[in-house]
């Protein structure tokens, strides 16, 4: 639709005696008496008097400056709107992990505070609620249980929501009838969950395999060693071969993500770790471990 204040060409911050002054004239220019038989004089001039009977309200004006043509559609109520805006923007009641709603397949604010009052139109599904909701790495592994708010005629209800473990970035939940309430006596739509991993600073995940970044010294990496190893259930033991090179992977399998019957394996990816005091002894038997090495370590390397 056309903008109001375009229509009466004034500015959006015109006073309430600029609007009137540019009505007239307007509506002067293209009443059916001065034009007869023009049907684009006619329409025009009904679109005048539509836009002066917004802008020259204060309280449909001032609904149409926050909320553009939405608000002209028949029964729009500025307050249920604003309540919906603020509950769309609200946060997780749970650990603090935030979260963001959208709602789909409604025709206007007011579908989705159904049973409000308004002309019923035969019983009417009631629109999905998607909800994302963002996860440590830790909680997608294992599985947690959040909180959401979805509106409704009385104040808004409080869905507690499991996610299953084995979540993925962007893995979706539905929940069937915990959406937004139906018209007429039609059922509820359902809450859509999509979920949203943060990225881990040790961690990375490919589909159920996890790869950790563990830091060794010097010592563990020449000579070998037993290590203990954290993962999101319990630690467990891991022998590191003598002379393992920097970068290299070990696999813990079962160890990775489980979800359902299928558990996927953790690669243990050795990172060497300098020492980060000063030594003259280990300055010298670097120096001297030169001749450890069978070959130069940099042979053979082009670009």
């Amino acid at each position: 639709m056309k903008d109001l204040y375009e229509i009466l060409g004034v500015k959006k911050s015109a006073s309430a005696d600029e609007i009137r002054k540019a009505y007239r004239k307007l509506a002067r220019k293209y009443h059916p008496d001065v034009n007869p038989g023009d049907d684009k004089a006619a329409d025009r001039f009904k679109e005048v008097a539509a836009a002066h009977d917004v802008l020259s309200d204060k309280t449909k004006r001032k609904a149409y400056d926050e909320f553009g043509d939405e608000s002209l559609r028949q029964g729009f109520d500025p307050e249920k709107a604003r309540a919906y805006r603020q509950w769309q923007s609200g946060r997780q009641r749970s650990g603090g992990t935030p979260y963001e709603y959208e709602v789909n397949d409604f025709t206007d604010l007011n579908d989705l505070f159904r049973g409000f009052g308004g002309r019923a139109r035969g019983p009417r599904k009631g629109p999905d609620v998607n909800g994302t909701i963002e996860l440590e790495l830790g909680q997608a592994i294992r599985g947690t249980q959040v909180t959401f708010e979805v509106p409704r005629k009385r104040g808004p209800e409080r869905v507690k929501v499991r996610i299953p473990p084995g979540a993925d970035d962007g893995s979706t939940l539905r929940i069937s009838g915990k959406g937004g309430d139906g018209a007429g006596g039609g059922p509820r739509g359902d809450l859509i969950i999509t979920t949203k991993v943060r990225k881990h600073p040790l961690v990375s995940r490919d589909g159920l395999n996890l790869y950790l970044d563990l830091p060794v010294n010097l010592d563990e990496l020449y000579n070998g060693a037993s290590v203990e190893v954290p993962t999101f259930s319990k630690s467990v033991s891991l022998k590191i071969p003598p002379r393992s090179q920097n970068g290299s992977k070990l696999r813990l399998r079962g160890k990775g993500v489980a979800r359902g019957s299928k558990s996927g394996d953790l690669y243990v990816v050795l990172k060497a770790v300098l020492p980060d005091q000063e030594s003259d002894e280990l300055a010298a038997a670097l120096r001297e471990a030169k001749g450890a090495y069978s070959k130069p370590v940099r042979e053979g390397i082009s670009l």
